[in-house]
């Protein structure tokens, strides 16, 4: 799905967002309301508490664990944490999100942010930067790599090396044994620490989620 927002942005339209648009067009035929319907019963019906409003939603009506959350953090504003199903609200939020993540005492970080976006863009035409509230994910097929200012001082450059034996500067995350894509990390803290090891591991990253 590419919109024209898109291509003045160096993000690109959250996976997420197509898996909300999906959610809310399949609504009516798994639970007879309509999102806005969803959302009016909540407010008008529904208790005050999230949680609550969970376990109203699960057991007056019916609804799944995951479609009860959604609705109840929905009702109330809440984008759950994926940006709206419009990709130009989401490119919007993206931006936002990154000024957000290196603004006051992490500002300092925005160059290294800047030069690792940068690095993983320039490995091939595929890959999707898909900036989270916290995080700036990188896609080819699937996530390969995530950008994660973790300090003041320090961005966590993460990877899915699968079983690479962490050596050096290149640390497990455990990642393996949680059944989590991103396996390893190294952490930079200035530009001079984006060398060859770094490329090295971030284009092996790249090249495993193309197999």
């Amino acid at each position: 799905m590419t919109q024209p927002a898109e291509a003045a942005s160096p993000y690109s339209v959250h996976p997420g967002v197509l898996m909300v648009q999906k959610w809310i067009a399949d609504l009516p035929a798994k639970t007879g309301r309509t999102l806005q319907q969803w959302i009016e019963l909540v407010r008008e019906e529904g208790p005050a508490e999230e949680k609550e409003r969970r376990a109203w939603l699960k057991e007056r009506h019916g609804l799944g664990t995951n479609t009860a959350w959604w609705l109840a953090e929905r009702a109330f504003g809440n984008d759950m944490g994926i940006g709206e199903e419009d990709p130009a609200t989401y490119l919007r939020q993206a931006g936002q999100h990154v000024e957000a993540m290196f603004s006051g005492g992490k500002a300092g970080l925005r160059p290294v942010y800047d030069a690792l976006l940068a690095l993983g863009k320039a490995l091939g035409p595929d890959v999707r930067a898909c900036p989270c509230k916290t995080i700036v994910p990188l896609y080819r097929r699937h996530v390969f790599a995530e950008i994660k200012p973790a300090t003041r001082t320090r961005i966590d450059l993460g990877f899915t090396l699968k079983d690479a034996e962490p050596t050096g500067r290149l640390l497990s995350t455990g990642g393996r044994a949680k059944g989590d894509r991103i396996t390893h990390r190294v952490a930079v803290t200035r530009l001079e620490e984006i060398d060859d090891d770094v490329r090295c591991w971030l284009s092996a990253a790249y090249e495993m989620d193309g197999e």
